[in-house]
Parts: structure tokens; C-alpha cells; sequence
């Protein structure tokens, strides 16, 4: 019996993929148009991903600026903007929106730092839990004498060190994070 370490790498991959999404959506003084990526704008009837419907442009370090195709859905634009509450107020000048970050203070930025803490957790919790059901699966192959004992150490290595490297890669994610934040 072979055991599929790619199916468990899969998995864990995911997470970090998640992991990942998730702090680009944080706001962290600096203007990223990826705090958009989740807006959907009420276009004809269809929810409609805000970037399906706009140019998101970012022409300077704490503006965003949000160009529709079709200027009829402006209002659309700024009201799941608002709806979305990012911290920012939507400015609609009638051609386009512009989305101003202030400065962070000490104290915002300790918060999200906290917020990201979290979600770093959170991702090595989703880990250490695909960890613990590789070691079950793998278990559960040995009892049924499917592999051997040795195979099973082997099988209890290999996922170890998938668990490792993406921790450490949660890891190396939060410190880029804490340090954008910590930075600006």
C-alpha cells in the first residue's frame, strides 16, 4: 500500500493559501487592492465581484482609486464599498471612487498585529488538524496490516516535516505582515 503524501500536502497548502488570502484583506495603513477581492457590486440583477466591473488602481501609497466600465453602477460600487466596512469612507467624485487610508496610529497597529496573531493561529490549528488526520489514516493503515511498523514511522516522518514546513511558512507570512504593519 502506497500512502499519498501528496493529498496531505494538498491540504496544507490550501490552509496557507487561505492563510494568505486573509491577511492581504487586513488593512494595514498602506493602500492594497486586495481588501476589494471580496466586495461583490449589485450589477443588472447579478452579484457581481467589484474587480468584474472596475479598474482598481493604486496611484499612490494610501489611495485607492476604483474606475467603473459603465458609470451607472458607480453608486452600486460605493454602496458595497460602505457595506463591506473596511474603516473608509468612499469618496464618489461621479467619474470614479477614491478610497483614502489614514496613517495608523501605534495603538490601531498593535491591534492588527493582534488580528493577525489570531489568524496565525487559526492556520496552524487547520495544520496541526490535517496533521492529526494524516497520523489517524496512517494508523489506521498499519492496524489493518496494510503497511508495516516501519512503513508507519516513515509515513509519521514524512508528515511531520510537511507540518514543519508549512508552519514555518504561517510563520514566515506573519513576520512579513507584522513587519509591513510595524513599518509604515
Amino acid at each position: 500500500m502506497m500512502i499519498n503524501y501528496k493529498e496531505f500536502e494538498e491540504k496544507m497548502k490550501k490552509s496557507v493559501s487561505v492563510f494568505v488570502e486573509n491577511l492581504g484583506s487586513i488593512r494595514a495603513g498602506r493602500a492594497n487592492p486586495k481588501i476589494l477581492n471580496n466586495i461583490q457590486v449589485e450589477y443588472y440583477g447579478t452579484s457581481t465581484p467589484i474587480t468584474q466591473v472596475a479598474s482598481v488602481s493604486v496611484p499612490e501609497a494610501r489611495l485607492i482609486v476604483v474606475q467603473p466600465w459603465d458609470k451607472s453602477v458607480l453608486g452600486e460600487i460605493e454602496k458595497a464599498i460602505q457595506k463591506a466596512d473596511l474603516g473608509i469612507n468612499p469618496i464618489n467624485d461621479g467619474n470614479v471612487i477614491r478610497l483614502n487610508f489614514p496613517e495608523l496610529n501605534e495603538e490601531r497597529r498593535k491591534e492588527i498585529v493582534k488580528e493577525i496573531k489570531t489568524l496565525t493561529e487559526e492556520a496552524k490549528v487547520s495544520i496541526r488538524n490535517i496533521r492529526r488526520d494524516s497520523m489517524e489514516l496512517v494508523k489506521d493503515l498499519e492496524k489493518k496490516s496494510e503497511i508495516s511498523e516501519d512503513e508507519l514511522k516513515v509515513a509519521e516522518n514524512e508528515v511531520q516535516k510537511l507540518t514543519d514546513k508549512y508552519n514555518k511558512e504561517i510563520d514566515n507570512e506573519f513576520d512579513k505582515k507584522q513587519k509591513e504593519i510595524l513599518s509604515i
